[in-house]
């Protein structure tokens, strides 16, 4: 039961901030799958991968564009490159050893991060 309302909050939180922000709830969900339930790398991502299958963010989406805050055109566009990236970046993050893939991910986030604080 503990693990269910864990799981349960750490998706209300990543989907809070995906709302909110506009951040990917990988993010947040890989982290927290990490440190919290011990999972590896690969399986986070593989299991974050397939919470964001399904349309998580409809709801967002739908109030957004009643704002007029979505371009349908771009996100069309966008969906089909991710599409095709992410079975590329499956296909390449599958011989990268655990330890490995985390490091890039944390670097990653940094990189990010940094750029948001300076730029």
């Amino acid at each position: 039961m503990m693990e269910i309302l864990g799981l349960l909050a750490i998706g209300a939180v990543a989907g809070t901030l995906s709302g909110f922000l506009g951040v990917g709830g990988a993010t947040i969900l890989i982290p927290a799958l990490i440190i919290i339930y011990r999972s590896s790398q690969h399986l986070a991502q593989g299991t974050s991968l397939a919470a964001l299958l399904l349309p998580v963010g409809l709801l967002a989406v739908i109030k957004y564009w009643q704002t007029g805050n979505v371009n349908l055109k771009f996100a069309l566009l966008l969906a089909v490159g991710f599409f095709i990236g992410a079975w590329i970046g499956a296909v390449f993050a599958q011989p990268v050893p655990d330890l490995w893939l985390k490091k890039i991910f944390a670097v990653y986030l940094l990189l990010i991060a940094l750029q948001m604080l300076i730029f």
